[in-house]
């Protein structure tokens, strides 16, 4: 276990290199930064239903996409709507339709739970391809206004310039990890871990699986409308594509390859898929390909994933020493 003075070391390292990261590395790989911490912030909300309460969703994407949408529309149709306001939509359009969703999810099995979010993300996907007049069908929305980060008489920043806007989405995507992260150290937290591991011993303890359940859903809901809400202003682009279910699996296989169980699995994952997709991407267009042969790796050698790797040799090496 690392002390108190390891531990504020290691976060003041990972403080400064973020800060000084677009300058050293430049507008490409900084915007390659960004895309990949939208996609820790994604993978982590599905890894909280995952990995610490047992449910596995093949249509969270639902969230992700309405969240971007939610931002979108409300950028085009609202004149100098403030920039923290346009992701608060996102999040309350996630947070609404998690809100409907979830008196019909949380009294569901593993096995039902998924598949009821495969058909309603197809059906989500569905809709945004037909309702072209709100979503603009297969052309989507684009080159909406993005507003500044303003406060009136004191300071108002450009956030259609690259290195602004990084400093901007990495306080909202690590505020949002942080928050996530917390909620896994607190008394839910360990309730969530119960619901996965023993449900009917948490209900025999007189807890209200249920509703404890909705709560664990609205609030991965909402956090994965904040990634898709900072993807929509990243791009300045948002279509059907990211509410077809692919765009679930892919954060699925992330979790996989980081470790499910683990917190930060999934931000390992996503670190991993980004550095892939970067290299392999050079050389081939079929990245995919080589995503899949990493996938089923991982999967026959280490089911557990790069944590789990990483414990097994660490747990086997102090085995070692002290023999």
């Amino acid at each position: 276990m690392m002390n108190k003075t390891t531990k504020w070391i290691l976060w003041s390292v990972l403080l400064v290199f973020l800060i000084i990261y677009p300058l050293v590395f430049g507008i490409y790989y900084t915007n390659v930064f960004v895309t990949f911490a939208i996609a820790a912030l994604y993978a982590v909300a599905i890894q909280m239903l995952l990995g610490f309460t047992g449910f596995l969703s093949f249509g969270h994407a639902m969230y992700f996409g309405v969240g971007a949408y939610g931002t979108a529309i409300a950028l085009v149709h609202i004149k100098g709507l403030p920039l923290i306001v346009s992701v608060l939509f996102g999040f309350a359009s996630a947070l609404l339709l998690a809100l409907v969703m979830a008196p019909l999810v949380v009294r569901l099995s593993v096995t039902a739970f998924a598949m009821i979010h495969m058909a309603f993300g197809m059906l989500a996907y569905t809709l945004a391809l037909k309702l072209r007049n709100i979503t603009g069908g297969e052309d989507g929305i684009g080159a909406f206004p993005i507003p500044p980060l303003r406060i009136p008489g004191v300071f108002s920043i450009d956030m259609t310039d690259p290195t602004n806007f990084y400093y901007f989405a990495m306080v909202i995507l690590g505020v949002s990890i942080w928050i996530l992260w917390f909620v896994t150290k607190t008394p839910f937290g360990c309730l969530m871990v119960g619901i996965r591991d023993n449900a009917n011993r948490i209900d025999y303890l007189g807890f209200k699986l249920p509703q404890t359940k909705a709560v664990l859903y609205l609030l991965v809901g909402g956090f994965a409308g904040i990634a898709g809400s900072i993807f929509a202003l990243f791009q300045n682009l948002i279509s059907a594509m990211e509410l077809y279910i692919m765009h679930s699996f892919i954060q699925i296989m992330q979790i996989m390859v980081g470790g499910i169980g683990s917190f930060f699995g999934p931000i390992l994952g996503a670190g991993v898929f980004a550095v892939l997709e970067e290299l392999t991407s050079r050389y081939t267009q079929r990245v995919e390909l080589v995503i899949g042969l990493i996938l089923i790796l991982v999967i026959m050698y280490f089911p557990t994933g790069l944590i789990g790797m990483y414990h097994h040799f660490k747990t086997r090496f102090f085995t070692r020493q002290a023999d």
